[in-house]
């Protein structure tokens, strides 16, 4: 039967080969059934809900993944696009959290359907590389923001706006240290860095007396504070269209990038470059953020640490298949990821900041025209303390500058449009 599914022979590897790539995979992501519920109860959802709501949409992403388009890449709500449910939908913009399950929902419905009529190509190639690249560490910077924040080192000021508070206080000592860590595991070849880091500051806490001991197993909470709570009456607004644009921009050019990515570590592509089966992949992307919007989530996408997997061994969807048997066993530890204090998670944030901006070194910083929007974007995004005016700004940005100095040829009709509809935004919201 695991022949017949996953073809396992004509992919040279072994039911061993791929159980030990899934485990590889899943422990170099598992961190985010400790991050995701944190992030998302400041947008003040059911903290346990949203353990139960990320562990089952990992779990439906991944299933579908591997039994449908039969790739060794894993899927969990993202992060970035987490921060931007919390942070921007609903902290800045004052949404409520439905609503902006309800925004996730329909990017999740555009997807499927960008997915289906194979028009994907068209959108990722009419979007310039420099703001692909852009958008990512701007992303990256806004979540080391949201860690240091969480952290207490970098606090509110009345005259500068931001400043350094009390870095020696116990939050802000355990926050480094757990960065610390992270960066020396995984500069040791260790796979389950950021994983041990966050359950080490949580030993910490719990012998300083920080954190109170909760035990480790338990049935599962209920999903029933955010299953299927979306309110899909206000994601028709205005206002809201740059909101689902948001989710959708970012969840896609992330996928196609993992994809792209995760494929050619593990020798995937075709002769001519391209990835069988991609619009499989991407259906099964799409339908894990539907699933995970319903059951009270922000957005599922693709995980670049399917990586580790491939690395390992991993070259059929078994190893997606096997992540997702464990996000389901996850489901009993949620009095461990109760006791996960904000500062164990910290480091993880900044971690995942610097991954976000290696990208970086690919920009044309010789050429003004393609540097400057990108520096815009990373800049602003963090400051404004939104992912979607960083995104809208670097849109305008581009297309300015690229009109001013006369290289009007190299904008192409999506980024005009998109460049229009950002300035209307800013003007009539």
């Amino acid at each position: 039967m695991l022949e017949q599914l996953f073809k396992l022979k004509e992919n040279q590897t072994s039911l061993k080969q791929e159980v030990i790539a899934g485990c590889t995979t899943f422990l170099t992501m598992a961190y985010i059934i400790f991050v995701n519920p944190m992030m998302l109860a400041d947008a003040g959802m059911d903290q346990g809900a949203v353990f139960v709501a990320t562990c089952l949409a990992a779990a439906i992403g991944c299933l579908i993944m591997g039994l449908m388009a039969n790739y060794p890449i894993a899927l969990a709500p993202g992060m970035g696009l987490n921060a931007f449910f919390t942070y921007t939908v609903v902290g800045e913009m004052g949404y409520s959290w439905e609503t902006a399950l309800g925004a996730v929902f329909m990017s999740g419905i555009c997807f499927l359907i960008l997915s289906l009529v194979k028009i994907r190509e068209w959108i990722v190639n009419s979007i310039p590389m420099s703001l692909r690249l852009g958008i990512a560490a701007g992303i990256g910077l806004f979540l080391a923001l949201i860690g240091l924040k969480s952290a207490g080192i970098v606090v509110a000021s009345p005259a500068t706006l931001v400043t350094m508070g009390d870095i020696t206080a116990f939050p802000a000592v355990m926050s480094a240290l757990g960065f610390f860590l992270i960066i020396a595991m995984v500069q040791r070849g260790m796979k389950s860095a950021v994983l041990l880091s966050i359950l080490s500051i949580t030993v910490l806490g719990l012998l300083f007396g920080d954190v109170q001991y909760a035990g480790l197993v338990s049935t599962p909470p209920s999903v029933a504070p955010t299953f299927m709570k979306m309110d899909l009456s206000a994601v028709l607004e205005i206002s809201m269209i740059s909101v689902i644009f948001a989710f959708l921009f970012v969840d896609l050019f992330d996928t196609s990038g993992t994809l792209v990515a995760v494929a050619q570590r593990g020798g995937l592509l075709d002769d001519k470059g391209r990835l069988p089966r991609l619009n499989r992949a991407l259906s099964a992307d799409s339908t894990a953020t539907i699933a995970g919007a319903m059951l009270g989530t922000s957005t599922t996408t693709s995980y670049i640490e399917s990586t580790a997997g491939v690395s390992a061994g991993g070259r059929t969807g078994l190893t997606a298949v096997v992540v997702g048997l464990l996000f389901i066993a996850a489901l009993f530890f949620s009095p461990l990821a109760g006791m996960v204090p904000a500062y164990a998670t910290a480091g993880t944030l900044f971690y995942v900041a610097i991954l976000m901006m290696s990208g970086l070194m690919h920009v044309e910083w010789e050429d003004l025209t393609e540097a400057a929007p990108v520096a815009v974007v990373c800049i602003l995004m963090p400051l404004t303390f939104s992912i979607a005016s960083g995104i809208a700004f670097g849109f305008i940005a581009y297309a300015v500058i690229k009109l001013l100095c006369g290289r009007f040829k190299e904008l192409n009709a999506g980024v005009i449009v998109l460049a229009l509809l950002f300035i209307a935004k800013f003007i009539y919201a």
